[in-house]
């Protein structure tokens, strides 16, 4: 009798000690998917805006079917064959091929020679598939009209395809890419100026090409040069590289509510993750009890929230 308690004991303690060890794991691989999701978000929705205006797929769509076929850039038939959406080979392909058991042992799926060439087959595959032909009737702007319909038309077998796709579109705030019009800052994937504004953390940011300087920035959205500086935290000798973000309005004091942990990668400093975040220095170094001396370590989880 008191050998079967000690059993039952035993049994409940691992339990809570399993529940334990994944209540403090979840967090650290719910931050690691965000962070990957951002990441492929900013690297890719140049690409899918790009597309949607040559082919008129909502840039949101694009992304979503990327980052959900993809698993954000990080599946085998991306990494291996620049394939972001899950296409299979199909009796009109001639190019490359590769083998990975999906809905059969062995499917056959198309290779790219790059990710662009993934992404243009996507919408190849869309505007020249007769079943995906009433999609175009839609708006660029009716993501939820455009998910639904990819399930009705047998994009995917998954039942809930079309509502992780809206929960992915609503969850990073993707339909903003799919909006033109004039300049606003609930509206800012807009057309008509030299440098593209985006939002993060519901604030302006554009991104500068190579050769560029603050001064153009600040000259075409009509602001000083200093006050730029001030909202980047960075001083007068600062020379951006090419890619760098630039906030058009104030850092705020934490990261959007869907962030909360961020680990620091290879090459980063607090600054960078101030701008990745579009959180002031300041407030990110108090939020971790740091200081302007502190160094950071490759590994070292921050809080951004």
């Amino acid at each position: 009798m008191l050998f079967s308690h000690t059993i039952n004991l035993t049994k409940r303690m691992l339990k809570r000690l399993n529940l334990m060890l994944w209540l403090l794991v979840m967090p650290l691989f719910v931050v690691a998917q965000s962070n990957a999701h951002l990441q492929y978000i900013d690297k890719y929705k140049d690409l899918a805006i790009s597309q949607m205006k040559k082919y008129g797929i909502p840039a949101s769509i694009t992304l979503a079917q990327g980052l959900l076929e993809s698993d954000a850039g990080r599946s085998m038939l991306a990494v291996e064959g620049n394939n972001h959406f899950g296409i299979k080979c199909h009796s009109d392909w001639t190019g490359k091929k590769m083998y990975h058991d999906d809905d059969r042992r062995d499917d056959c799926f198309r290779v790219y020679r790059n990710v662009e060439g993934s992404f243009e087959d996507h919408s190849l595959f869309l505007t020249t598939h007769s079943r995906y032909a009433f999609l175009f009737d839609l708006k660029t702007t009716d993501y939820v009209g455009w998910a639904r319909g990819l399930k009705k038309a047998g994009y995917a077998t998954n039942p809930a395809y079309a509502e992780k796709l809206i929960e992915i579109i609503e969850r990073y705030n993707l339909d903003m890419y799919d909006k033109g019009g004039k300049f606003k800052k609930e509206n800012a994937a807009v057309v008509g100026f030299a440098h593209q504004p985006y939002i993060s953390n519901n604030l302006l940011y554009v991104r500068i090409g190579d050769g560029e300087s603050l001064k153009e920035i600040a000259k075409e959205f009509d602001m000083t040069r200093m006050r730029l500086r001030r909202y980047n935290e960075i001083n007068r000798e600062y020379v951006p590289e090419p890619g760098s973000v630039i906030y058009l309005e104030r850092k705020k004091g934490k990261a959007d509510k869907q962030y909360q942990l961020h680990t620091v990668q290879s090459g980063e400093s607090l600054w960078s993750i101030s701008q990745l975040y579009g959180v002031r220095l300041k407030a990110l170094m108090r939020r971790n009890g740091l200081d302007e001396n502190s160094a950071i370590q490759v590994g070292q989880i921050l809080e951004v929230r």
